[in-house]
């Protein structure tokens, strides 16, 4: 089995729980009836969230994210997927927990 589709189901059995919060909102067509697939491998990336329909990846960042290294990565790996048709958009932990509607009002504009 390929590394990255190997790391991917690691990434699903030991999801986070603002990844668990969110998949259960997006999670067998409940959102919009679009089907999301979580932690998708796209390239030599994972991403959290994918919409195929929508080509959209959702992401959850936490507090890492905030260090410049990481900060150049993501802008680098977000590149890649929009040059590949997808559209990013990316939630805080805090978003998750804090603002849960927000986050799906945000999600719907995308989709739509």
């Amino acid at each position: 089995m390929d590394k990255k589709y190997y790391t991917a189901r690691m990434l699903r059995k030991n999801s986070t729980i603002q990844e668990r919060r969110l998949w259960n909102l997006l999670k067998n067509r409940q959102f919009h009836n679009l089907r999301f697939k979580r932690q998708v491998p796209i390239g030599n990336y994972i991403v959290d969230f994918l919409c195929l329909e929508k080509h959209l990846v959702i992401e959850i960042d936490g507090g890492q994210h905030n260090e410049p290294e990481n900060i150049e990565y993501d802008k680098c790996r977000t590149q890649f997927l929009e040059s590949n048709g997808y559209k990013v958009i990316r939630f805080w932990n805090n978003d998750i927990f804090k603002n849960i509607d927000g986050v799906m009002e945000e999600i719907s504009k995308h989709i739509n």
